[in-house]
Parts: C-alpha cells; sequence; structure tokens
C-alpha cells in the first residue's frame, strides 16, 4: 500500500497538472480585447447596480466561495484559541504598565480614531468603491489595538472584551448563513441576491443584499482578528509558566 500512494499522487499530480495547461491554453489573449469574463461580471454587477465589481463578484455572483473563505477563517481563530488556551501548569500575570514614549503614545491616540472610522468606512462604502468587508474588518480591529502601543495592555483589556468580540464573530458567520437561507425561503436560490430592491447605482442602499452580506463579512473579520490577536498578546504578556513546571 506504501508503494502505492506515490503513483496515485504522481498521476493524480499529472493529471491536474494536464488540466491546467488545458486551462491556460484556452485563456483570452494578453493584452487583447476579448475578455469574456470580465464582461461578464461587469455586466452582472451593473444590472444589480453594484458599482464595485469586485464586491459583485464576491458577494453576489461567487458568495459561496465567500461563505467557505469566511467559514475557513472562523475555523482557524477557532483552532487557536483552543489550542492557546491557558494550560495546566500555566498562570495569569497581570502586566506592569509599560513606559510608552511621548511621541509613540501623542500618534497612537491621535491615530486611532480616525483608524477606526476609515476601517468602518471601507466596510460601508464596500459595494460603492474598493475595499469591503475583508479590508476594513482588518483596519478597524488593528486601529484598536493602538491602544497596546500608545497607552498599556490594560487599557486594550478594558476595550475589548473578548466575550463580545466571540460573540460577535460567531453571529456574524450565521447571519451571512441566514441571509442565504432567507433567499430559499423566499423561493430562489441560496445566497440569490433577490430579496431586496437593487436600489439607486452608486448609493449606499444599492447592491440588494451584496451590503448586508459586506457587513456580516466585516463585522466577522474585525470580531476575529481581536480575538485572534488577544490569545496571541495574552500569551506573550500574561500567561507565564509555574515555577517548577
Amino acid at each position: 500500500m506504501n508503494r502505492l500512494r506515490p503513483w496515485l499522487l504522481a498521476v493524480g499530480g499529472a493529471g491536474l497538472a494536464a488540466l491546467l495547461v488545458a486551462a491556460c491554453l484556452d485563456l483570452p489573449e494578453f493584452g487583447g480585447r476579448r475578455h469574456p469574463y470580465g464582461d461578464r461580471a461587469v455586466r452582472a454587477a451593473l444590472a444589480r447596480h453594484t458599482a464595485n465589481t469586485i464586491a459583485s463578484v464576491n458577494f453576489d455572483q461567487r458568495a459561496y466561495d465567500t461563505l467557505g473563505e469566511t467559514s475557513i477563517l472562523f475555523a482557524a481563530v477557532l483552532g487557536c484559541v483552543v489550542l492557546l488556551r491557558q494550560a495546566q501548569g500555566e498562570h495569569r500575570a497581570p502586566p506592569e504598565p509599560a513606559e510608552v514614549a511621548r511621541p509613540v503614545r501623542r500618534y497612537a491616540l491621535l491615530v486611532l480614531p480616525v483608524a477606526l472610522v476609515t476601517g468602518l468606512y471601507v466596510i460601508a462604502h464596500g459595494q460603492l468603491s474598493p475595499g469591503g468587508g475583508f479590508q476594513g474588518g482588518v483596519v478597524a480591529a488593528t486601529a484598536l489595538h493602538l491602544l497596546y502601543l500608545g497607552a498599556d495592555y490594560g487599557a486594550l483589556e478594558r476595550a475589548r472584551p473578548l466575550g463580545v468580540y466571540e460573540t460577535s464573530d460567531a453571529l456574524a458567520v450565521s447571519a451571512y448563513l441566514v441571509l442565504g437561507l432567507a433567499g430559499v425561503l423566499a423561493g430562489t436560490a441560496f445566497l440569490a441576491n433577490t430579496l431586496l430592491p437593487y436600489g439607486t447605482f452608486n448609493t449606499l442602499s444599492s447592491g440588494g443584499t451584496v451590503p448586508l452580506l459586506n457587513a456580516a463579512v466585516g463585522m466577522e473579520v474585525a470580531s476575529a482578528v481581536v480575538v485572534l490577536l488577544a490569545h496571541f498578546l495574552d500569551q506573550a504578556v500574561e500567561i507565564e509558566e509555574e515555577p517548577g513546571s
């Protein structure tokens, strides 16, 4: 059986390579005017009043893929939480406030609200301009951690109650699923963009369900990044081994 595995891997790899080569040979000419996939994506985005074609692809035309990516992030964070939890032989040592250089403190605390609003703006305007839930969620989550640089770890802990972010992470993933199931209950297909009016093109209320799915992903990404960084920071700052263990 062990000798058969390399041959199975080789045959499978050769078949995959042949399919990739065949697909590449059938691609449109580089730099040419024929772009069948892009043209279809743009037409679909305009038909559903979504100014940002990439958002239309992510949350409408290929919403299934985005659900998979969101689920992968959720599962990855869940795995890290399990692996980084406080184990036997470890205890928590409250960190001492560290001395922060005055320019660093001023810059971090001045930039924090600007970065947070920027992240929320990117999420809210994801269907209109470059960006969206993934990018805005990361910006909003990392903006919160400027408290760690500008103040101390205690201030960050007070500003991010971990249980709230863990709950919002799960609720955001559930909201994405519920929006998909709502399409089924309405008599269409899972994640079909048919529940809401498409609205006026290039406005916040345009795109049908795209803004809602985008907001759910933004909430999930922001919460997931906060939870992930919280557990890594706990390991680096608070959790220590018991003496003699």
